[in-house]
């Protein structure tokens, strides 16, 4: 009976979350506004800083908060920049603000730039992936506020892909901006709760600890699935594209396209010279977005997985590595796949995965390599969990 009484408790708990209304940090503004008052703020935004339709800035700067300048990551703050594309610091038409960019050379806000800063907020939506870059750009904002003993407000959001963690975790030696920490491609942690992990695990420079305070989501849990009303990149436009992307970024490293350069980039894949598939499309130049895509101009061959995504990936738990060991397998022997093979192992996290394709290891044999650092990555993950799984 008690047993009985306690999973009926579980079931009513988790529908309640389930089907209750997700609240952003951003929207509790009751929380956050009065520890901005009477302060000079520095604030970390993008496009998907809003509340509603409306900018979190231009609702700040409507509020009388002083924002004196802002910090803006790859792809821009109000526009949208492609990837890669280098941001250039500039001016916010809008409220006149100054704008610094935080991709290009200029990764970390300077001393100088934090200068008379009392504060920063830091509000983005991450799709957590290990090479979204978003988390890399938290890392730096975090070791220059720690450095500048200015404390780190964060309005944390729910992560779409936030219900599983897999993929091969990243080794030190393949450190770079598409991955800085020793997680798997898919953490299972929003932005609050992987800058309170950055901060235990002792990842910034010369074991600086940043002052941190999150605005954690309301109704929210791991189990939630939580459709992204913002794109949070040019190319990652729908739902099927970012429960796909954590899967099909890894075609990046090769000469396959991911279909950058058509209305659905992330969901479809392909190749001119790929022997299998029932799909095709052609790549062409879209300002703004993939102005330069792989494969421009060329018909390729391959597969459009949005109708798989809609139905099953929002009850997976896993990073597919089919599809990229089905390609090498039906790519001419003669061309070269891996065209990019440091990139991929940067978007890997090693060498491993590379070689393990190249010698014809099965998925079922590469996914057991990952188990044992992924069991003891999760053990580690529990500890800053802010939200129940």
């Amino acid at each position: 009976m008690k047993k009985q009484l306690l999973f009926s408790f579980y079931f009513l708990f988790y529908s309640f979350f389930l089907s209750a209304q997700i609240i952003t940090g951003a929207e509790q503004t009751e929380r956050y506004f009065p520890l901005l008052q009477q302060k000079r703020v520095g604030v970390c935004f993008n496009p998907t800083s809003v509340i509603g339709k409306t900018h979190l800035v231009d609702t700040l700067v409507a509020s009388n908060i002083n924002v004196v300048i802002i910090f803006a990551p790859e792809h821009g703050f109000r526009g949208e920049a492609e990837a890669g594309a280098t941001i250039q610091s500039s001016m916010d038409a809008k409220t006149g603000i100054p704008i610094v960019s935080l991709y290009g050379k200029n990764k970390k806000p300077t001393q100088e730039q934090l200068k008379d800063i009392e504060t920063i907020v830091f509000d983005i939506q991450d799709v957590g992936c290990r090479f979204f870059t978003y988390i890399s750009t938290l890392h730096y904002v975090m070791e220059a506020a720690a450095a500048a003993k200015i404390p780190l407000l964060i309005l944390d959001r729910p992560n779409p892909n936030g219900y599983f963690v897999d993929g091969p975790l990243l080794e030190e030696k393949y450190k770079s901006f598409v991955g800085m920490h020793p997680v798997p491609i898919v953490h299972g942690m929003t932005i609050g709760e992987y800058a309170q992990m950055i901060n235990g695990e002792k990842w910034l420079d010369n074991n600086l600890v940043c002052e941190l305070q999150v605005i954690e989501c309301e109704n929210y849990t791991h189990r939630s699935r939580y459709s992204l009303p913002i794109k949070p990149s040019p190319n990652l436009g729908s739902d099927e594209a970012i429960y796909l992307y954590p899967s099909l970024c890894l075609f990046e490293g090769t000469d396959v396209s991911l279909g950058r350069g058509t209305s659905t980039p992330f969901q479809i894949f392909g190749h001119p010279n790929l022997t299998i598939g029932d799909f095709y499309f052609t790549p062409e130049p879209i300002k703004g977005v993939s102005e330069n895509p792989p494969q421009k101009g060329n018909k390729c061959r391959g597969f459009d997985l949005t109708s798989y995504a809609t139905k099953n990936l929002k009850d997976d738990n896993s990073v597919n590595i089919s599809y990229l060991i089905n390609a090498y397998n039906h790519f001419p022997k003669e061309m070269i796949f891996f065209t990019n093979p440091d990139f991929f192992d940067k978007l890997a996290g090693n060498s491993t995965l590379r070689w393990q394709i190249i010698n014809g290891r099965t998925e079922e044999k590469i996914r057991a390599s990952w188990q044992p650092a992924l069991e003891d990555f999760k053990k580690i993950r529990r500890k800053y969990l802010i939200y129940l799984e």
